[in-house]
């Protein structure tokens, strides 16, 4: 079930689960934990999660040591309003879960490491033969002339 949390209009949050006000911090505990929730803005019922989320980030990488280079936050710029924005954007996510899973085998079974880098290694040309495969429609056939 997934956990509502409300926006008021004073910018403050409220966990409906626990009955409480949260702050951002609290709410990147439950992403953290992985916990699935939703921001809802009590005037107009808007899903304001990204929004939330974002500040979260924003948060992040203004104290300590940012995740985002100067360049990177400028190449993430040039997808928006272009063709390639869904793309990127279901290309991004995909990528994000892979590694995600990735660091959860290789924490996994700490006895045998060096085995969990083969199958990572492994698995990870499968996933970007197959992730190129799916995003550019790559079909060996498509190229061959299909004139009868």
């Amino acid at each position: 079930m997934t956990r509502v949390i409300k926006k008021y209009p004073n910018r403050r949050l409220y966990d409906t689960d626990k009955s409480c006000y949260i702050t951002l911090s609290n709410v990147k505990e439950l992403v953290m934990a992985g916990i699935d929730f939703k921001v809802i803005d009590t005037n107009s019922s808007e899903d304001l999660t990204r929004s939330i989320l974002l500040q979260i980030i924003m948060e992040e990488e203004t104290h300590g040591k940012p995740i985002f280079s100067a360049n990177t936050l400028a190449q993430l710029i040039k997808f928006y309003g272009g063709t390639a924005q869904g793309v990127f954007g279901q290309y991004l996510e995909e990528s994000l879960s892979a590694f995600a899973n990735q660091q959860d085998l290789f924490t996994s079974n700490s006895q045998a490491p060096m085995q969990n880098i083969s199958d990572i290694a492994q698995k990870n040309i499968k996933m970007w033969t197959d992730m190129q495969q799916s995003f550019f429609n790559v079909n060996p056939d498509d190229s061959k002339d299909n004139k009868s």
